[in-house]
């Protein structure tokens, strides 16, 4: 199900649940954070009463929340949401499974044997013969290949109705843009989101700008001749708390009040990344006597009011204004569109969906402005708000290439004599290429084995096998086993 901007997904959840209870059947969902959860649980407390339902997350502490799995295990109510771990919630004749925002990494367990939220469901789904439903405003390439396969239907309004409900968006590094302000390409907030944002508080509306990193500024360079700074004691980088704050390493928390760059010897520090709490900073003395709110790792805000204000947010902690956000500003981009990793484009443009839901249609004044090149993929998809059209490139990307999902790919990743001792006692199945080695944590090397997806259940059993002989003579070294992990490098 692909979410309209600005739809309580919440209260459709909530229906689809009454139609099941309705059925005489139970019903199972999972979500990605505590905030989520609160929104499940008032929007199925508003459609099927009090006590039809329970809730399983480890902020309820042990005792409630044992009460909750008995309260579920005895039949006693027939719904249970939770986060993650209510995957395996026991319930009485189960008929619906469902899952928000499946492209949120929380969903992965990443304790052995490393399930993932989405793929426990869809089994349970086909085990007991119950519907499943996989929701959010973006989609990952893993739900992509349902659709493909048959296995699931699409479920989205037709254009007419996005269109009317899909906000403006604007990206920064197009042609025309370019042509009328020429520092747009370098700049960190263009005179377009400028005006955006005044526009959108001269309206009497908030204004909401994600910005990827938290904290002041998380990375500087030298003044001088701009090489990154690193600390004397372990190389990592490091970072300004505060305007009048002295440099710490990230990594090893010492001070570096002495700081002398090792290339030119200058003691001058500037920003190279610029995090939430400098951005709300600047953005404060940008516009006085505007209110401006943070909401990051340390304190997340639920909802906002209607009027004028600025609202900073990190990913994921983007709270919900009274009647949307004038304009929605996506910055720095590239730091989510240049990460070494599989899913950085899906990842990126999932976290600007999301945000940008929370803005006004166009027609009521909503504006996105992406801080990036209009000609990307994932810019593109947002454009033409088109999740399904950008799932669909990356899914026929990786199977080109031979990665998950199209295929499955294991992950062996310990020393290099325990991965190399675990795969020779491996029996892999025919067609099993092996891939790698590639460095990994602590010293350790990962080699991935890649088969096609009808023979996953051989690869499986192989590793395991090899696993369990390891184990029975008593091998020292640990290896790690994953079957398409979110990470593969």
């Amino acid at each position: 199900w692909s979410a309209l901007p600005g739809e309580d997904w919440a209260a459709r959840y909530a229906e689809a649940a009454a139609a099941t209870v309705a059925g005489g059947r139970g019903v199972v969902m999972v979500v990605a954070d505590g905030r989520d959860l609160d929104r499940l649980d008032a929007a199925l407390t508003a459609t099927l009463g009090e006590g039809r339902h329970v809730r399983l997350s480890a902020a309820l502490g042990p005792a409630r929340r044992y009460r909750a799995f008995l309260a579920a295990r005895r039949g006693e109510v027939p719904v249970v949401i939770g986060t993650r771990a209510a995957m395996f919630a026991p319930v009485d004749r189960l008929g619906l499974v469902a899952i928000w925002d499946d492209g949120d990494d929380v969903h992965a367990e990443p304790r052995d044997p490393y399930p993932h939220a989405r793929e426990v469901l869809l089994t349970r789904s086909q085990l007991t013969d119950a519907a499943a439903l996989v929701g959010g405003f973006s989609r990952t390439a893993e739900a992509q290949l349902l659709i493909e396969t048959g296995w699931a239907r699409e479920v989205a309004a037709d254009r007419a109705v996005l269109r009317r409900r899909t906000p403006a968006v604007t990206p920064t590094g197009d042609d025309p843009q370019l042509a009328r302000d020429p520092g747009a390409a370098t700049a960190r907030l263009p005179s377009l989101a400028w005006t955006a944002a005044r526009e959108a508080v001269r309206a009497d509306l908030p204004v909401l700008v994600q910005v990827p990193r938290r904290g002041y500024l998380p990375a500087v360079a030298c003044a001088e001749c701009r090489s990154p700074a690193r600390c004397p004691h372990c190389a990592g980088p490091l970072a300004l708390p505060s305007a009048t704050g002295t440099p710490a390493c990230r990594w090893c928390g010492r001070v570096a009040a002495a700081y002398a760059c090792p290339e030119c010897g200058g003691r001058r520090l500037r920003a190279a990344v610029v995090g939430a709490r400098r951005t709300a900073e600047e953005l404060g003395r940008a516009f006085p006597g505007v209110p401006v709110r943070t909401s990051g790792r340390d304190e997340v805000l639920t909802a906002v009011p209607g009027g004028a204000g600025l609202v900073i947010a990190t990913p994921g902690a983007e709270p919900v204004a009274a009647g949307g956000y004038g304009a929605v500003l996506l910055l720095d981009s590239w730091a989510l569109l240049t990460r070494a990793d599989l899913r950085a484009g899906e990842e990126a443009l999932r976290r600007w969906m999301t945000a940008a839901a929370l803005a006004r249609p166009a027609a009521g004044g909503g504006r996105v402005v992406v801080v990036a090149d209009g000609a990307l993929a994932p810019v593109q998809a947002l454009l033409r708000w088109d999740a399904a059209w950008f799932a669909a490139r990356e899914l026929a990307e990786r199977r080109e290439l031979g990665f998950p999902p199209a295929v499955r790919m294991a992950s062996v990743t310990g020393t290099a004599d325990a991965v190399a001792d675990l795969l020779s006692e491996a029996r892999l199945p025919e067609g099993a290429e092996v891939l790698g080695p590639v460095p990994a944590d602590d010293d350790r090397e990962r080699m991935l084995v890649r088969v096609p997806r009808a023979r996953a259940a051989a690869l499986a059993g192989a590793l395991h096998a090899a696993a369990a002989a390891r184990t029975a003579r008593k091998a020292v070294d640990p290896v790690r086993l994953q079957v398409d992990p979110l990470s593969l490098f």
